[in-house]
């Protein structure tokens, strides 16, 4: 009997052993509990239902698969194999891929990644950057070779053909994709500024499945998005099509024909709008010349009115009118005298004028008489010259050379001493 007794560590081996052999591969339903996430990468945690619990472990290859995010609570699907842990005696499921019970793991992976953006302020309205209404420079990060972008670049051709587009290829699908795309988000950001920098930068793809797409669900491209400072418009797959991206970015486009759509002005649209705005411009410059026209013209009307010109005009009117009226009345009295004269008879007129020369030719030889200086000089008085004209005592001084006169003769002589009588 003793033949049969093994240690413990032959026991916990044979039972690894046979474990493993026969439950290769398992599919266990349960609920995360006790989730550790080591520092190596793998994760260790425990499935229970209402009855029983088992450990599991992921490790680090196949972690990285998963699509969605662990947390204590979530119901799970493990798919793996039995494995016995031999120093302890425990056994363990060795996970190979999880599945959310009842949700798609990629479903849950977005609405997981949908929460916590939205929680962090990826998706407020007033984080939203305003697109500017005519582009100049856009960049197109999308593959070179999809129908993506002919489609982009033939709206934009017919829409507006004065924005430049610029196409960065990028891998929008696969493994590296989420990468690829982070990273041309940044280096299109890196112009914002600068000459060459983009108005607009569009992050797009034609349809496809849910894995096709997954590159615009992952966290990366949220974050380059929301982190960019040049405005970015998502145009990923068709209209029923809802990615990460599309809540992240400032504007989300249906499709990647309908982006061009939304953010080029229409040139023909545009062509009319410049015609009747040509139209009402015209009619406002017209109007304005017109009133301006029949200011001018009450201005020089005013003008004439209080012009220097003007006023000599009316003045010199006067000065006319005044002396028609002086002409006008000495020619009446003219008449009026020539009429008088023409009534008395001849001598009379020369008697009558005769007389009146003759008392005119009397007072002045009157007048004449009176200032004769003869008459002074019987009265013992003459005049004084100082320098050839008459002055009078007081202006003389010492030294003065003087002449007196009395109409009879003339002295000189020079003043010796002044003072008064």
């Amino acid at each position: 009997m003793n033949e049969h007794i093994l240690s413990v560590s032959a026991l916990n081996t044979q039972v690894k052993s046979l474990m493993e052999s026969t439950f290769l591969n398992v599919s266990v339903m349960g609920e995360i509990s006790n989730l550790t996430k080591h520092s190596s990468g793998h994760i260790y945690f425990s499935i229970k239902d209402e009855g029983s619990s088992i450990r599991c472990v992921l490790f680090k290859g196949n972690a990285q698969k998963v699509r969605f995010e662990l947390a204590n609570g979530v119901k799970i699907i493990v798919y793996g194999a039995l494995s016995v842990y031999v120093p302890r005696g425990e056994y363990q499921i060795t996970c190979k891929m999880l599945e959310p019970s009842g949700f798609g793991a990629l479903s849950l992976a977005y609405e997981q990644l949908k929460s916590a953006l939205e929680q962090k302020g990826y998706f407020d309205i007033q984080a939203k950057k305003k697109l500017p209404p005519f582009p100049t420079r856009i960049a197109l990060i999308t593959s070179s070779t999809g129908a993506a972008l002919q489609d982009m670049k033939r709206v934009a051709q017919s829409r507006w053909p004065l924005c430049v587009l610029v196409g960065i290829n990028t891998l929008v699908q696969g493994e590296g994709a989420k990468f690829d795309i982070a990273k041309n988000i940044g280096y299109a950001d890196s112009f914002y500024g600068t000459p060459e920098g983009f108005d607009v930068i569009v992050v797009a793809r034609g349809g496809g499945s849910i894995e096709d797409l997954w590159a615009f669900n992952e966290e990366i491209v949220a974050d380059a998005i929301f982190k960019a400072q040049t405005p970015i418009v998502s145009a990923v797959g068709h209209e029923i099509d809802f990615v990460i991206s599309d809540f992240v970015a400032d504007l989300r486009a249906p499709t990647p024909s309908a982006c061009m759509e939304m953010v080029l002005p229409d040139q023909r649209e545009w062509l009319m709008r410049l015609d009747e705005m040509s139209d009402l411009l015209q009619g406002v410059v017209d109007k304005f010349l017109c009133t301006q026209e029949q200011a001018c013209k009450a201005l020089i009307q005013g003008f004439e009115q209080v012009s220097y010109e003007a006023k000599f005009q009316r003045a010199w009117s006067e000065i006319e009118a005044l002396r028609g009226y002086f002409c006008q009345s000495f020619q009446n009295m003219l008449d009026f005298k020539a009429q008088l004269l023409s009534t008395l008879p001849l001598e009379l007129k020369m008697e009558g004028f005769l007389s009146a020369k003759a008392a005119s030719i009397q007072e002045m030889q009157l007048s004449l008489e009176s200032k004769n200086p003869k008459n002074f000089v019987q009265s013992g008085y003459a005049q004084i010259l100082y320098q050839g004209k008459i002055t009078s005592l007081e202006k003389l001084q010492p030294s003065d050379v003087i002449e007196i006169s009395d109409g009879l003769y003339c002295l000189q002589a020079q003043i010796t001493q002044t003072s008064k009588a």
